[in-house]
Parts: structure tokens; sequence; C-alpha cells
């Protein structure tokens, strides 16, 4: 079993939620399962232009380390995503590697793959935060096992407090694997968005071309 931990902070070693997120490493670890963790301000991931290649072909036309995170996320059982709070949301850099990911949410290509999120905040709303990762994480057809959002409000003992909740966090995202665990409110909205996302590209089939091949191939669109 493997699973993609992603640092969405700047900061380096300084960084309180990569601090977090190795402690859900180390939950990942002790559960048996292997953990691949990239920084992303480590990589180079240029903006998405909207121009729409990866819905013909498949592939961004951009040469960048987009398609080597993308590889380790279409191919690990499950993610944790982290970042600090930017201004109600999350870092510029994990948020440009999201906008990339567009394809992904048209052939809803995370359905079988588990996830959850983490979010430090200096002030508040980490817990939005952490839950809006989750969201993407649902969008793009993943099932989210829990989140862990910390405020530290100038409390320099809230990360280290908080680190036996991310363990515990890691761990039982590979539990959640390991049983595949369901989650009947999650599943009614994979279903909807399933259903939306194959109606979608079926209307634009002669232009999303590589996508309506993926549902084709996947036995929910006619071959013609």
């Amino acid at each position: 079993m493997k699973i993609l931990a992603i640092n969405g902070s700047p900061r380096g070693e300084e960084s309180a939620t990569r601090r977090l997120l190795q402690g859900a490493c180390e939950g990942v670890l002790a559960e048996g399962a292997e953990k691949v963790t990239f920084d992303i301000c480590d990589l180079d991931i240029g903006y998405c232009t909207g121009c729409g290649s990866c819905y013909r072909t498949g592939h961004c036309f951009q040469s960048d380390d987009f398609e080597v995170l993308y590889h380790h996320l279409l191919t690990s059982d499950g993610v944790i995503l982290s970042s600090p709070v930017y201004i109600n949301s999350v870092t510029a850099q994990l948020k440009t590697f999201f906008d990339r990911l567009a394809d992904a949410i048209h052939t809803q290509r995370l359905s079988g793959t588990y996830g959850c999120s983490i979010s430090t905040a200096g002030g508040a709303n980490a817990e939005g935060v952490a839950e809006y990762q989750n969201s993407v994480i649902r969008v793009l057809g993943g099932t989210t096992t829990g989140s862990l959002g910390v405020n530290i409000c100038g409390d320099p003992m809230a990360v280290e407090r908080a680190i036996p909740d991310a363990k515990e966090l890691g761990s039982d995202l590979v539990r959640a694997i390991r049983e595949k665990r369901q989650y009947p409110d999650q599943e009614e909205e994979h279903r909807v968005m399933r259903e939306r996302m194959i109606e979608l590209v079926s209307f634009n089939k002669d232009l999303w071309i590589s996508e309506y091949e993926y549902w084709r191939d996947q036995g929910d669109l006619p071959r013609s």
C-alpha cells in the first residue's frame, strides 16, 4: 500500500504544517504502509492556462514537474494533503497543482482512492481549509476519512499537542483503505458526480476526445 503525502507550505523545515504531516506519515508507517512525500514548493508546476489540451489528449502540454506528482497521485492508494491557511485557503503553490487537475475531475480519477487533510493557521480557519482540501479529494472521486485543523493562535505548543492526532489520522487512513471502508453520504456524492461528469464529457465528446475514450473504455459510454 502506498500513501502520497503532499506538503503545501513554502516554509521548509520551519513549517508547522510539515511537522503535522510528518506525524501523519509516522502513523502511516506504523500501520505497515509505504509513503512518498513531496514538498510542493520544491517542484516546478506552472499555472493552468485553460487550453483544454488535457481534455483532448489526456496530457498537459506543459513540460514541468506536474506529471511526476500526478503519476504518484494516480498510483497511490491514499493521499494526505496539507497546507497552512493563506487568506482563507491553501497556499498558491498547492492551488496551482489543484488547478491542473481538471481532466482528473472530468474522469473521476481518484475513484477508489482514500484521503485526508491537514491545515494549520496562525489565527483561525484551519478546520475550514482542511475540509476544503478534503473537498478537492472528493470532487476527484476520492473518499475522505478525516481531517485535522490546528489554530495556533500564539500557543507555541499547539502543534506539538496535535501530533498524536496527526499520527492517528495517518493510521486511520491506512485502516480505512484496508477495510474498504464505506461512507454512505460520500457514496451518494460520488454517484451524482460520476453521472454529471459522464454526461458532461458525452456532450463534449467531439472536443474532449481523451476523456470520452476513458469513459468508453470504462464501459460507461457507447463506442461510436
